[in-house]
């Protein structure tokens, strides 16, 4: 029977009471029995709905903001880390506040045990129908990648390289800062900025790999980025160097910044794939923040490849992202779809063997993990302090992808999930001549 046609004199007084009692099922009134099917205890942060209502603490680190139904809707379709990272990159979903210790929070908070998640599962559906949540999957946001063809081939590898690195020279600049150097940075101590930091880290491999000892070495710097290790290398070292990518932006501009450091001279930017080198000798070989493209299935080719280059007392220095036992990252994840499609981490007790087995004597393991994690707070501080700017130059949705993963990631540092580590090998002579020095001093006498 319709409300607004009583049929007699209790109807109005029903009608009056239903009226009251819809106005107080609010969102946050109706959500609760979904958010427990994802978060366990009390709520980690607070949580902020398209109708003005909210729930949860008002003096957490943080708040998450679902600016409609539609966040609400990625999430049920895809209950992982993919319906929450699309859910904010489209905008339907915010993040306020200190967003380390926003995500740091909702990591906490360990979702409940599987069967109390199908116990809940009733009351958790009915939640979502009633908010209006339940409908057809919604289209992922168009910055979403999906590679095609036979994994890490050329042709696709090149086209994950394009998708994470072609996203414009400006942005980066925004987000890295003057060093232009997208890896771990090495902080010498609580007061070294991000500039000198980098300076530090490129100094650190350079004397690793013995450049200072002598003048005009020839050096391989794989996955060159925007020059800045070659053009440290050349300028502080005297060192000749080549140096390659897959990006043609990063190619371009890595061109003109040597040019402007006045070393054109003494660097070659090449692009060219790892796999197209073979014929040439080099005294060294640096590969930072490059290796996480190889792939488990192709990393004896690559340091085979690399051996190849390297004579008697030759040396490479492999700076890469690792983790645990390896990482294939999974399709569903939000880093796969949105930043490194195809990426890998790699065990480094992998690495070493696979360096040994290309004929490395690996000399030096060295973790560099807390050094990343400061380093990612301090991009995010850049991209946050610029945000405007930022979406001028990408778009708010890249702008939001590169916020989530690098604040994700130093939470990941952090906590010890993740891990980077630089592995030196040495091509021994054939009497056994390394040419290594006595120990570690040398390596750091120099560095700021």
């Amino acid at each position: 029977m319709s409300l607004s046609t009583p049929s007699n004199h209790t109807s109005s007084d029903h009608s009056a009471s239903t009226d009251a009692r819809s106005a107080r099922e609010t969102v946050a009134s109706k959500i609760m029995p979904l958010l427990r099917t994802f978060l366990a205890g009390d709520l980690p942060v607070r949580f902020e709905f398209w109708d003005g209502s909210a729930v949860g603490p008002l003096d957490g680190p943080g708040k998450i903001v679902l600016r409609s139904v539609d966040a609400l809707r990625r999430i049920l379709w895809s209950p992982d880390e993919l319906g929450l990272g699309r859910a904010y990159v489209s905008g339907d979903l915010d993040l306020v506040g200190d967003v380390f210790a926003t995500i740091a929070a909702l990591r906490d908070a360990a979702p409940q045990q599987s069967r109390t998640g199908v116990r809940a599962l009733p009351a958790a559906l009915n939640s979502a129908r009633r908010i209006g949540a339940i409908g057809r999957p919604l289209p992922p946001p168009t910055e979403e990648a999906n590679p095609r063809g036979r994994e890490h081939s050329k042709r696709r590898d090149a086209s994950s390289v394009t998708h994470h690195y072609d996203v414009g020279n400006d942005f980066y600049r925004v987000v890295l800062g003057p060093a232009m150097t997208y890896s771990c940075a090495r902080f010498t101590d609580a007061t070294t900025d991000l500039e000198q930091a980098q300076a530090a880290k490129h100094e650190l491999i350079c004397r690793k790999l013995g450049l200072h000892e002598q003048g005009g070495a020839r050096l391989l710097d794989v996955g060159c980025g925007w020059g800045s290790m070659a053009i440290h290398a050349a300028t502080n070292h005297g060192a000749n160097v080549v140096a390659i990518t897959i990006s043609p932006s990063q190619a371009k501009l890595a061109r003109e910044r040597v040019v402007e450091a006045g070393v054109d001279d003494r660097v070659e930017i090449r692009l060219q794939d790892y796999r197209e080198l073979g014929g040439e000798r080099f005294d060294a070989v640096s590969s930072i923040g490059m290796f996480e493209h190889v792939g488990k299935q192709r990393m004896a080719e690559y340091f085979t490849t690399l051996r190849s280059l390297l004579g008697p007392r030759g040396r490479l220095l492999n700076h890469a992202i690792s983790s645990v036992n390896g990482s294939r990252l999974g399709r569903r994840s939000f880093v796969y779809r949105y930043v490194f499609p195809d990426g890998e981490l790699i065990d480094v007790g992998d690495v070493v063997h696979a360096m040994q087995d290309a004929g490395f004597e690996v000399r030096d393991v060295e973790s560099l993990r807390e050094h990343y994690a400061r380093t990612l707070r301090a991009w995010v501080a850049n991209l946050e302090s610029n945000w405007e700017h930022a979406v001028e130059l990408a778009g708010a949705p890249r702008a939001r992808i590169w916020r989530l993963y690098m604040a994700a990631s130093a939470i990941g540092f952090e906590d010890a999930g993740l891990n980077i580590h630089q592995v030196l090998g040495v091509v021994d002579a054939p009497d056994g001549d390394s040419g290594m020095p006595p120990t570690r001093d040398t390596w750091t006498a120099g560095t700021p």
